[in-house]
Formats: C-alpha cells, sequence, structure tokens
C-alpha cells in the first residue's frame, strides 16, 4: 500500500521537529550531551502531543553510531535498522494489550539479556497506565535496579492511575498540549508540500477541532482531503465537519446592540435545522463574548484563538460593549448553560435565553452618570425658587447635582431633552437598585425581601435615600445597616450608606416618575390651597395627572 497518513509521513524523527514541547526535548538533548541518561523515564500528557513520538527519537539518539547535536543522524546502521521497524534493541511494548502478569514476566526475564548491536536495550511501553496492579509489583524491583544497558520509557495519557510507587522510580516530563498557532503552521508546510490548496479560516477550523493535538488536526487534515481534493474552503469545511459558523455568533452580538429580537428566533432556527449542538453553541457564544472582553481589556487579538478575518471583526466592537455589560452577559450565559443540562426542549430554553439576553439594558457608571448631568446643568439655565412668581425647583433622583428646571403657567414649559435624560437616569438607577436586591438574595433572603419593600428615592453623593412605612422593615434594615452598607459600597464602587425616611406622614412619589417627595401640611389651609393651586399648573402645562 503506497498511501500513508500524514500523521505517520510527517511523524518528527529529530528532537527539533517535535513542536510545542521545547521543554522536554531541550532537557533530553542536555542529558544525552552530559551524559546524565537515567534508567527510566515517564512521559504523561493529552493525546497526540508527541510522547510516543519523542521516545521513539531519545531510544534511537541513544544507539546512534554517529548522533550529532544529541540528535539521531538517521543514516547509520543502527539508526535505518529502527526506522524500518527491525531493530531488536528497541521495544515497543503496547500496554493495552499487554497488561497482564505473564507479558510482564517475559518483558522482567527478557531485561537480562545485553543488546544486540546498540549501546542500550530501551523498552518503550504505551498507555502504561492499562497495566494491572499485579503487572505494577511485578515491575517495580526490575524498574528500581535494572541492568545498566536497559532503559524503560513510560508513556500514558492518565497519569493519575499510575502507582506512585512507578511513578517515584521514573523521571517525569509533562507534556502540554499544542497552540493554535504551531499547529496553524505545521499544516501549512504539510499543504504546501502537498501542493494542497488551503486559506487562514480552514487551518483555524482544523486546529481549534483539534483542541491542542497535533495527531488529531493531522487526521482532520487526510479526512478533509478525501473529501474535497486539493483545493480546502472553509464553508466546505464546516459543512462536512458539521461545525458551527463563526458568524452566528456576531449576528447575536450585533443583535444585543440593535435590540433586534427577531434574530433570537432566526439564530436559533438556524442551529435546528442544521443539527448543531445546543451546548456546543453556547460554549461557542461564551467564547465569542470573551473575545469581545479581551479586545476591550487588552486592545489586541494575541490572547484571541481564531482566524484573521474574525479577529478584525472583534475590533469593531471596541467600547461598544463596557466591560460590566459584558461580565453581565457571561455570567447570564454560564447561568444558562447550566440550567440546559437539565432542560428537555433546549431549541425553547435557548429562544428565551437569546430574547433575555438581546433585551438586556446597558448599564452606566456613577462617574459618566454625574459626567451627563454636569452637561446638563450647563444647558439649562439656573432660577432662583420663588413663591411669588409660581416658580418650581426639581433635582434629579438619581444624584443632587442641582438641575434647576423652570415651570411657570402658562409661559415655560418642561425641557424635552431634560426631561428624556432624566427619565433614562432613573430607569438605569432603578435597575442598578434590582440588581443590587438580586445579590444580596443570595446571601441574606429577609433582607432582600425588606429592601424590596422600599420604595426608591434618590442617590445624593454616598447616601442611598429609600422611604418605607412598615416599622419591622425599619427594624430589620437598622439591624443590618453595617451589612447593607458594605454591599452597597462594593456594587456602585464607592462608599455609599442606605438612608431610609421612615415616616407614616409623608406622601412619596415612585422614583420612577423621576418626581421629587412633598411633605403634606393639613394644619395651613392657605398653604395646602397654593400647593394645589401650584400641582394644577404641573398637571396643566406638563399635560399629566395626579397619582394617588
Amino acid at each position: 500500500m503506497s498511501y500513508v497518513v500524514t500523521a505517520r509521513k510527517w511523524r518528527p524523527a529529530l528532537f527539533e521537529e517535535v513542536i510545542g514541547q521545547e521543554h522536554i526535548t531541550i532537557t533530553l538533548k542536555n542529558a544525552i550531551k552530559n551524559n546524565r541518561i537515567a534508567h527510566a523515564y515517564i512521559f504523561a500528557g493529552p493525546r497526540g502531543v508527541g510522547k510516543t513520538t519523542t521516545a521513539r527519537i531519545l531510544a534511537k539518539t541513544l544507539n546512534c553510531l554517529h548522533p550529532k547535536d544529541a540528535e539521531p543522524c538517521n543514516e547509520c546502521e543502527m539508526c535505518k535498522s529502527f526506522n524500518s521497524s527491525q531493530s531488536l534493541d528497541i521495544i515497543e511494548i503496547d500496554g493495552a494489550s499487554n497488561r497482564r502478569i505473564d507479558e510482564i514476566r517475559t518483558l522482567r526475564e527478557s531485561v537480562k539479556y545485553a543488546p544486540t548491536k546498540g549501546k542500550y536495550k530501551v523498552y518503550i511501553i504505551d498507555e502504561v497506565h492499562m497495566l494491572t496492579t499485579e503487572s505494577f509489583n511485578a515491575l517495580l524491583k526490575t524498574l528500581e535496579e535494572p541492568p545498566e544497558y536497559t532503559i524503560f520509557i513510560f508513556a500514558t495519557t492518565d497519569v493519575h492511575k499510575v502507582p506512585l510507587t512507578i511513578i517515584s522510580r521514573c523521571q517525569r516530563f509533562d507534556f502540554r498540549r499544542i497552540e493554535l498557532n504551531p499547529i496553524k503552521k505545521l499544516l501549512k508546510k504539510i499543504a504546501d508540500e502537498e501542493k494542497i490548496k488551503i486559506d487562514d479560516q480552514s487551518l483555524t477550523i482544523i486546529a481549534k477541532k483539534a483542541d491542542g493535538a497535533l495527531r488529531d488536526a493531522e487526521s482532520i487534515f487526510d479526512q478533509i482531503i478525501a473529501f474535497s481534493g486539493n483545493e480546502i474552503e472553509a464553508e466546505t469545511l464546516s459543512n462536512m465537519l458539521n461545525l458551527i459558523n463563526e458568524d452566528t455568533f456576531f449576528t447575536i452580538s450585533d443583535a444585543i446592540l440593535d435590540k433586534k429580537f427577531a434574530a433570537s428566533f432566526e439564530v436559533t432556527k438556524m442551529v435546528y435545522e442544521k443539527g448543531w449542538n445546543f451546548i456546543d453553541f453556547l460554549n461557542g457564544l461564551i467564547e465569542h463574548f470573551r473575545n469581545i472582553l479581551t479586545i476591550n481589556l487588552s486592545g489586541n487579538a494575541d490572547l484571541i484563538e481564531s482566524a484573521e478575518i474574525y479577529k478584525e471583526k472583534y475590533f469593531n466592537y471596541k467600547n461598544k460593549f463596557t466591560e460590566s455589560d459584558l461580565l453581565r452577559i457571561l455570567n447570564f450565559l454560564n447561568k444558562t448553560q447550566q440550567e440546559l443540562r437539565y432542560t428537555q426542549n433546549h431549541r425553547l430554553k435557548i429562544e428565551i435565553a437569546l430574547c433575555s439576553l438581546i433585551g438586556l439594558e446597558k448599564s452606566s457608571l456613577i462617574k459618566d452618570v454625574i459626567q451627563k448631568l454636569e452637561e446638563i446643568k450647563k444647558k439649562v439655565p439656573a432660577y432662583s425658587v420663588s413663591e411669588s412668581n409660581n416658580l418650581f425647583y426639581t433635582s434629579d433622583n438619581l444624584e443632587k447635582k442641582e438641575t434647576p428646571v423652570l415651570i411657570k403657567t402658562g409661559i415655560q414649559s418642561l425641557t424635552e431633552s431634560s426631561s428624556t435624560i432624566k427619565k433614562s437616569d432613573n430607569m438605569d438607577l432603578t435597575i442598578k437598585w434590582k440588581n443590587f436586591i438580586q445579590t444580596i438574595n443570595n446571601e441574606k433572603i429577609l433582607v432582600a425581601s425588606a429592601l424590596s419593600n422600599l420604595q426608591l428615592v434618590s442617590l445624593e453623593s454616598n447616601k442611598l435615600n429609600v422611604h418605607g412605612s412598615d416599622e419591622s422593615i425599619n427594624i430589620m434594615l437598622n439591624q443590618n445597616k453595617k451589612f447593607i452598607d458594605q454591599r452597597l459600597s462594593e456594587f456602585f464602587g464607592k462608599t455609599i450608606s442606605l438612608n431610609n425616611e421612615y415616616s407614616s406622614t409623608e406622601t412619596f412619589y415612585t422614583s420612577q416618575t423621576a418626581e421629587p417627595k412633598q411633605k403634606v401640611n393639613n394644619g395651613d389651609d392657605l398653604a395646602g390651597r397654593k400647593e394645589n393651586s401650584l400641582i394644577d399648573s404641573i398637571k396643566k402645562e406638563l399635560k399629566g395627572e395626579e397619582i394617588n
């Protein structure tokens, strides 16, 4: 059979050809140069990262007649006999199929015999963790005091199953998962040598699918060539492997910015019809927003494992999402990921989750809100409070940065832009207040319940004003004031204390209407009439109605 798979055809023959494991190959080369060869090694790590390959190169180098810089020459009699699998001094054993004690006893007997031609007799035992306990015990004595010409090299993907008594008698080397870019670089080199046309996006898809295992990447590469011939395209590759198209994730992030709720149903339908796994889709979406967060925080794409075309797309999101928004999105997706495992209808769950995600309101930092209020203050002229000319002075409930607005019967009306911004800011504070109560609910349910029954009034500098008329709630808050103030400061990022204006004789307007609190004086009819006249003027000017 003339065809040889890529993993075998391009198997490294030298230490320098082993990619991604330089911390091991350099150590082994220095040990050979300094004649500090151990009698037993154990190579541990994930599948397909070069454990057995490195063991073979080490065994070949130790028996090479003309080594060059601690590398095998691949030209001498010993190297050629090993490459053609005819060497009697390098024995490879599969631990999975030769795991019984009888095989190990046979191995132990053969150790007594010296090598035929080489300097060392090397035993390479792959998947050594598959040996039985009796087999390990039979190997202990030989492994501890082997003949000077015998070297053991063990390879395993599950080192935790190897007894500590075995590990302690070996030099241990831990192999790493191979990074994305080295895999892409090697696959590109192989493709060029094989006269195969492949783009960067396809290389990225293969490398990510391999998940750090070079052998898996080479196997996928062979599979793709068999499917599409000498020209590989990303779209064909995605269809063949039934992979989720990354553009789908960008559709979701765009929908969040544009508040396009229909996209949640369109994307879910696509995932369902193409047969993509909903859990894989959610994992990909989490990685997508993680990449956006990386761009926002670092300003570069070095930590993003994606094709260059998508790295450029991620830069378009810079500063469109705040860090707090991205963290809220990631927390929501992680929670959904856990819930999805216990849900029967995955499609419905994803549709609802995406709608909730798109509906999330943007959060604002306190410093940004204060800056916005300062800008409003500069635009709106200041007026003094005067009872004689029916001027009414109001302040924003979010932050007591005095922003006076003139309301005069039949003369002037409230500025539309100022009103719009005020409602938006109050809405932000209301959302923050609800989110704060939710965080408290995770620690103290009773305290959270008490807070939820309070009426939000305003945020003044370092004081959050609320109102409640229930005496038992007031007692509960006083008992937990230190805890609440500490959590408020952590949540808002500055020192803030809760001020409960407990009263049964005051009437408060809700914070959602952005109206200030007004005290009622039943003892003074004249003051009452003036107040009613003022309220009537406001209602007429703003075309509103009084809420009881």
